[in-house]
């Protein structure tokens, strides 16, 4: 995972020296924007699909998304969806919880796949090293999508109980929707498709280490 946290570490870097042209462009005094992100809702809005996902664009949606978890909640007036009781700001802070951990996840496989390898070709034997590193890599991001798929069960799971079965919340029904695919249907399950890959790379790293 060393080069996800160098690549990480890279992107933090250029976000700050952004900062340093674009406050002053803006006149605004650097104190103000210090507030200006503080809530989940303002984190999630950064967070943006690439039409390429190269790796410096998911690095850069993982660090969004990585503050959007740890960030509160905005009062329920700036919430995605509309709320008017507290029993709906419940649900709907289980099923944010839940779909920002999915998105993690589908960082984090974007990023494995960056650096996973399907087949060990012979004639690939004289990168064997690079390619067993690269593999390396591809591993530590399945095992950390994994890690998330474990949080967004259990948020899906608390969004599903029996009180709020059907409670719905205008303006998210896609998240509705997905925690009723994981918990009702288990037709969204991240855990299966991350084991079966984690198998595969097994094999094929396997293969390259036989290779003299």
């Amino acid at each position: 995972m060393n080069t996800a946290k160098s690549a990480k570490r890279r992107f933090r870097y250029r976000v700050l020296g952004w900062l340093f042209f674009i406050i002053p462009a803006l006149g605004l005094p650097p104190a103000l924007h210090a507030y200006l992100v503080m809530y989940k809702e303002q984190y999630y809005r950064l967070f943006h699909v690439h039409y390429n996902q190269y790796p410096d664009d998911t690095m850069e949606n993982i660090y969004w998304l990585e503050l959007a978890l740890k960030a509160g909640f905005a009062n329920p007036l700036y919430a995605v969806a509309r709320i008017e009781t507290e029993e709906q700001y419940e649900k709907y802070q289980y099923l944010f919880m839940m779909h920002l951990n999915l998105k993690m996840i589908e960082q984090y496989l974007y990023l494995a796949n960056k650096y996973n390898k399907r087949h060990a070709y012979f004639y690939n034997a004289p990168w064997k090293e690079e390619n067993l590193k690269s593999l390396d890599i591809a591993e530590s991001c399945f095992r950390t999508a994994r890690y998330y798929w474990t949080g967004a069960r259990a948020w899906a799971e608390r969004a599903r109980e029996s009180r709020f079965r059907w409670m719905k919340l205008p303006n998210v029904e896609f998240w509705e929707d997905e925690a009723y695919r994981i918990v009702d249907q288990e037709t969204l399950d991240y855990g299966k498709t991350i084991d079966r890959e984690l198998a595969m790379l097994q094999s094929v790293r396997e293969q390259f280490l036989a290779m003299e």
